[in-house]
């Protein structure tokens, strides 16, 4: 009988230990990250200088509106990398004795001398910002070919690999086989060098989408768990299967819910039914991510298109900010920062609409078809209640909002967030005009 109490103590210490660490780093993201990433300007080309440039002008024009993650997209590692398309013909890899991707010096000169981002992080530390990486699931195939030692192991990179699930669009990476001795210790070891730099955010592609590797997830949650280090998770790319929802919510801090997000309307509009279909998955600490916003100047050195500014309409731009904020998705902005015209400022830095993504709870999709979409939500900080409204339609049109309908006050003071105006007091219904491809964003209070 003993025993038995004992082993049943155990058991639950055991899960108050689990139930602990996923509260932990659940609260490393107690709401959506908003950062900036390379990508959407540089592909797998940013420079240190480049990286700098946006870091000062966030620190300048953005940090006070909540935006703090400066993250270095893919293939940091590759000296003689190219936009439009990766060089996969003779790829200057970097890498440590342990098989370690580590950044181009000819790209970040910082890390000469076995600095790594360390440097560059504490760069970003120093302007009240925080760091971040994008790395590729599995071993390097170049650590698998030279046999490359495993740190903290007897095993090597030949022993832990397999050439089965290979990423279809890079081939930098082996899958690395659970359960092999070795397997956990290369994911501890990378990220024991990350921590070591002073990362704050990792984005692992080839993780969720079109296989999700449920195995591998798991063994990075340990990994940088074992570090004791705060790194956000973030997994890639998407869409995630939503039957995987549950666990990716219990393992990241954000997950992709759609593949790589460019500035068409086309796929803006797809938006509607992949959050209204991931809506139900958003916890604290846990964010479906509508990917990167294509936003401000992109395309510079990137995979798709010329160096332009964003391709969407300002209409298009207030929906796109609209419908993230009500979800409540990440937000990563993908322009680049020092290139910003004041209405792009304007747009990510408005106070009243990043309440509503940092400060809300309940939001959900009330009404969805194809020409209009209505979100409701509820402010943690104030009275009253946040609506948004859609028009997914060519023309201007406008959409009646029956209040009592949606839990409102039939008799009620709205505010339009964006302007920040007081547009009256209604009664019954709310019809605003909504520009083609637009939305509204309110605040509608009692009597």
């Amino acid at each position: 009988m003993k025993n038995s109490l004992l082993i049943i103590a155990f058991a639950l210490l055991g899960s108050s230990t689990f139930a602990q660490q996923k509260t932990d780093f659940h609260t490393w993201a107690a709401t959506p990250p908003m950062g900036w990433n390379s990508w959407d300007c540089y592909g797998p080309t940013v420079t240190e200088t480049e990286v700098k440039a946006n870091a000062d002008y966030m620190s300048s024009y953005m940090k006070k509106s909540g935006w703090e993650y400066i993250v270095v997209d893919i293939r940091w590692y590759v000296t003689n990398d190219k936009s439009h398309g990766y060089n996969e013909t003779n790829p200057d890899y970097n890498i440590d004795a342990y098989g370690r991707f580590i950044p181009s010096v000819a790209r970040f000169p910082s890390a000469a001398g076995g600095k790594g981002f360390k440097p560059l992080a504490d760069y970003l530390h120093s302007k009240g910002l925080k760091f971040g990486i994008h790395i590729m699931r599995g071993i390097p195939v170049i650590a698998v070919k030279q046999g490359l030692p495993i740190k903290g192991s007897k095993a090597t990179a030949k022993d832990i690999y397999s050439e089965k699930d290979q990423c279809k669009w890079l081939h930098d990476m082996y899958t690395i086989v659970p359960g092999k001795e070795g397997s956990q210790e290369y994911y501890n070891s990378i990220f024991e060098l990350y921590a070591s730099w002073g990362l704050d955010f990792v984005k692992v592609d080839d993780l969720s989408a079109p296989i999700y590797f449920a195995e591998e997830i798991e063994m990075i949650r340990k990994a940088i768990n074992r570090t004791g280090r705060k790194i956000v998770l973030s997994t890639s790319p998407g869409e995630t299967p939503i039957a995987n929802g549950a666990h990716v919510q219990q393992h990241a801090n954000m997950w992709r819910t759609v593949n790589d997000f460019w500035d068409n309307w086309k796929p803006l509009n797809e938006h509607f039914e992949v959050f209204e279909r991931w809506n139900q998955w958003r916890a604290p600490g846990a964010w479906p991510d509508g990917d990167m916003l294509p936003l401000g100047r992109i395309g510079i050195r990137a995979e798709v298109g010329n160096p332009r500014m964003t391709a969407f309409t300002k209409d298009e731009q207030y929906t796109l900010m609209t419908l993230w904020s009500i979800f409540r998705s990440p937000l990563m902005f993908g322009g680049n920062l020092p290139d910003n015209d004041p209405f792009t400022l304007s747009l990510i830095t408005n106070k009243n609409v990043l309440s509503v993504l940092n400060k809300s709870k309940n939001n959900k999709p009330v009404l969805n078809d194809t020409t209009k979409a209505i979100w409701t939500a509820e402010p943690t900080d104030k009275p009253g209640k946040y609506l948004a409204v859609f028009n997914r339609t060519e023309q201007k049109m406008p959409v009646s909002v029956d209040l009592s309908s949606y839990g409102f006050p039939s008799s009620c003071t709205i505010t339009d967030l964006w302007t920040g105006k007081v547009l009256g007091k209604f009664s019954g219904t709310f019809t605003p005009d909504i520009n083609a491809h637009g939305a509204g964003l309110y605040l509608v209070s009692g009597k």
